[in-house]
């Protein structure tokens, strides 16, 4: 079974790595320990996207494994696919980054095993997340993401790291026990129905137009606030902007990149089921509300921001409230640009985080007023911010304008009133992200500031997203769109 050789590979590297992460004390920057760790994190990662590759080329899909507890289909392996691509370029970031967090004395040489260990199983949760046929099995993979994210946030070990990861786990964890209740609803219902109860994606897909709707609007409303906090949605999203300030820029790299994206992947199969009840409408109206609420939040709170990495996370934020109203659109041409969406919001977030990382370890802060010089002394991390900025905005030639043109004509023809709110919420984003920009690299100073030289492997996954971001849109006229549109069929749109 192909879903076993991440299971097995998996095991292989976990085995070799934690007798070596047990060992982690006085390492040095430049040890073999260290590099020995990164390369099996880097092989762990590269493998996972081996496999994935192979499966969209060569397996005829879907296929189900383990008595249908587990499943792959076009949109697993989708979103597998972004999370390998994701984590392999932190893992060769890492490889440079964690040397330099070694060297400033910001990262002990004792917590190296922790993070190294914690990492790797992250990466393995959130694989199996997505793999999960199953609601129970993917709420405790979903448990398992916020354990071992929480523990790659607190890995620093600063006082207000602990906070993030603190509140980030409360606020994470409630919100999933209110799921638990709509599992047990959902389970009723599909007892009621056929006889035995289930939680199997397939399954419920399949007795989903039974469905009392007014009982699965109450099943969708529990379940979705676990999904939502997971997803950053406001009211849940309180931990976000912290966190992914507070983490070290590989960890907020994966927290926005890949994270979040379990929280959407779950919203929208469970709005797949949704699509197939007379509740459709109700919970469409759920999740547009709560999208553009999550959208302004996150837009005004961007304006006043001089924190880079806060600055991003809002962004985040933003998106995940753009995703939502796509998802509640529910029609096949929203549905489909929001999955492309989700793909170049990854990558673009990994280009971000990448580049202020750079820039944190050459002025030791996060604050962009207090960058000057930063195009002379970091050429290639501030156009990075720069060009990722601009293709986060979505402005022209970006493959994000796409999505988000599309997605706004679906909007307008859902409600004018809310298009012009959307567009006006955009513009304020624009604002906020332009004005800091402009303010912080037209700072210039005579001071002698000396130049922090990245590593190279910091620099290659920074050249490898500009390629990334520039072919997405290329891609999407040759293979992408075939892909994307088999997604969306699957799922009944």
């Amino acid at each position: 079974m192909i879903l076993l050789s991440y299971i097995i590979f998996g095991a292989i590297i976990t085995a070799v790595l934690l007798p070596l992460a047990l060992r982690s004390r006085n390492v040095s920057a430049n040890s073999t320990f260290l590099n020995n760790l990164n390369f099996l994190t880097i092989v762990h990662s590269a493998g996972y996207l081996g496999i994935t590759l192979y499966i969209m080329l060569r397996v005829p899909l879907p296929a189900y494994y383990f008595k249908h507890y587990l499943f792959i289909d076009s949109l697993a392996v989708y979103e597998v696919l972004i999370t390998s691509v994701i984590f392999l370029l932190a893992s060769v970031y890492g490889h440079g980054y964690i040397k330099s967090l070694l060297r400033a004395g910001e990262l002990k040489a004792e917590m190296l095993g922790l993070y190294y260990s914690c990492f790797n199983l992250l990466m393995a949760s959130i694989v199996f997340a997505f793999f999960s046929n199953n609601l129970a099995l993917f709420w405790i993979l979903l448990e398992l993401t916020t354990l071992f994210s929480a523990v790659l946030i607190v890995t620093l070990g600063a006082r207000e790291n602990i906070v993030a990861a603190l509140k980030y786990v409360f606020i994470a964890s409630t919100a999933m026990l209110f799921s638990v209740v709509g599992l047990i609803i959902l389970f009723s219902m599909t007892k009621q129905v056929n006889g035995t109860g289930t939680l199997n994606w397939s399954e419920l897909m399949q007795s989903a137009a039974a469905f009392s709707p007014s009982a699965f609007v109450l099943a969708f409303a529990f379940i979705f606030i676990g999904f939502a906090a997971k997803a950053g949605i406001i009211p849940f999203h309180t931990w976000l902007p912290q966190a992914h300030a507070k983490a070290p820029s590989v960890v907020s790299t994966i927290l926005s990149g890949v994270l979040l994206n379990c929280g959407i992947y779950g919203i929208l199969r469970l709005y797949a089921i949704a699509a197939r009840t007379p509740s459709q409408h109700t919970v469409s109206v759920i999740l547009i509300i709560f999208g553009v609420l999550s959208m302004a939040l996150a837009a005004f709170s961007m304006l006043p921001r001089s924190n880079i990495k806060k600055l991003i996370a809002f962004s985040s934020i933003e998106h995940m409230g753009l995703m939502l109203v796509g998802i509640g659109l529910g029609t096949f041409t929203a549905i489909y640009w929001t999955l492309f969406h989700i793909l170049l919001h990854s990558l673009i977030k990994a280009l971000l985080f990448f580049s202020a990382g750079i820039l944190h370890r050459q002025y030791e802060s996060n604050k962009m007023l207090e960058m000057p010089n930063a195009l002379r002394l970091q050429p290639l991390a501030s156009w990075g911010l720069i060009i990722g900025s601009i293709a986060i905005l979505g402005i022209p030639p970006s493959p994000v304008f796409l999505s988000k043109l599309f997605i706004l004509i679906q909007v307008g023809a859902y409600s004018p009133p809310v298009l012009f709110l959307v567009l006006v919420l955009f513009l304020i984003v624009a604002g906020a992200f332009t004005f800091l920009l402009i303010r912080a690299f037209s700072r210039h100073t005579d001071d002698n500031i000396p130049t922090y030289h990245a590593h190279w492997t910091m620099r290659m996954p920074i050249v490898a997203l500009f390629v990334m971001i520039i072919g997405a849109g290329i891609y999407l006229y040759t293979g992408l769109g075939d892909i994307l549109t088999q997604i969306v069929t699957g799922l009944g749109f």
